[in-house]
């Protein structure tokens, strides 16, 4: 036990939450920080992300915690909030890519581009390049990328994410989780040779107030489902997996897989389409407006 406590210290890194307000996001910030970690939580609501913040460090010092306003599916916010990352701290060790949404109905961002894509893709996305270098100067950065399995069955479909045409709400959802995924491994084969590590995870039937936004109904729905199921789980159990992932010694080194639990599982075989993989960096990159030499 002693050595698994050891191997789980999370002292002195500093680690980078996005959606760290409610459900996993914030178990995760808890738990990171309880462990010893530097926690930066960006989220969409300022004064959830201050108080969530003060809670943490009232809990764990005075600089256990600390919060960034972001909208991720708003590039201009995550430029900014990025911007102030790199400015205040020294490098990032652990990028926590969480935040996600879904919505019943079809909407765009400023940039006219599909919000579940936007958020629970691009936004994360576009964080991950622009701290890049700061990732670096880590002695070995883990980025992990909430994904779920609800990927399965979609192909790596993305030209409905700036066109027009019927909405699928739940094909929108699915596709930007198989676009976490194809990233992650993408991510993983570009940061190869690198002391960088890329993994995703499936983190189960959450009680989580995910889809809240589209109604109590839906909302309920989503709830009943994975309990019907039995597979409804709390967001503090579906945290654990973020921390092994994060402090583990089991994994470290380990990179371009996919989990649920503390397993790596195998996701879908559309995931594993490298052209595929390739392709969606590019449509990413283009929708960034980031110029950037293949590597």
């Amino acid at each position: 036990m002693q050595q698994s406590e050891k191997a789980a210290s999370a002292n002195n890194k500093i680690c980078l939450i996005t959606g760290a307000t409610s459900g996993i996001g914030r178990a995760a910030a808890f738990a990171l920080a309880g462990r010893g970690a530097q926690v930066i939580l960006v989220s969409r609501n300022e004064r959830r992300g201050s108080a969530v913040a003060e809670k943490i460090s009232r809990l764990h010092g005075k600089n256990a915690a600390a919060s960034i306003r972001a909208d991720m599916s708003n590039p201009v916010d995550v430029r900014a909030a990025a911007q102030q990352i790199i400015t205040q701290y020294p490098r990032i060790d652990i990028l926590i890519n969480n935040a996600g949404a879904r919505f019943n109905e079809q909407k765009k961002n400023a940039a006219g581009i599909e919000l579940t894509f936007a958020t629970n893709h691009l936004g994360h996305f576009l964080l991950t390049r622009l701290l890049a270098c700061h990732l670096e100067k880590s002695s070995g950065a883990r980025i992990i990328t909430v994904a779920s399995d609800v990927h399965r069955g979609y192909s790596a479909d993305f030209e409905y994410v700036t066109g027009g045409g019927a909405y699928d709400r739940k094909a929108a959802y699915g596709r930007s989780k198989l676009a976490n995924i194809l990233f992650t491994y993408e991510l993983a084969r570009r940061l190869a040779g690198t002391r960088t590590t890329a993994n995703a995870l499936h983190p189960g039937g959450v009680a989580t107030g995910l889809g809240r936004n589209n109604g109590m109904i839906s909302w309920l729905k989503h709830i009943a489902y994975y309990a019907m199921k039995r597979q409804l789980i709390s967001p503090a159990r579906a945290a654990e997996a973020i921390t092994y992932l994060a402090l583990s010694d089991e994994v470290q080194g380990v990179t371009g897989k996919y989990f649920f639990g503390k397993k790596e599982i195998r996701s879908s075989d559309a995931s594993y389409d490298q052209s595929a993989g390739s392709k969606l960096w590019e449509i990413s990159l283009q929708l960034c407006s980031i110029n950037e030499t293949a590597h």
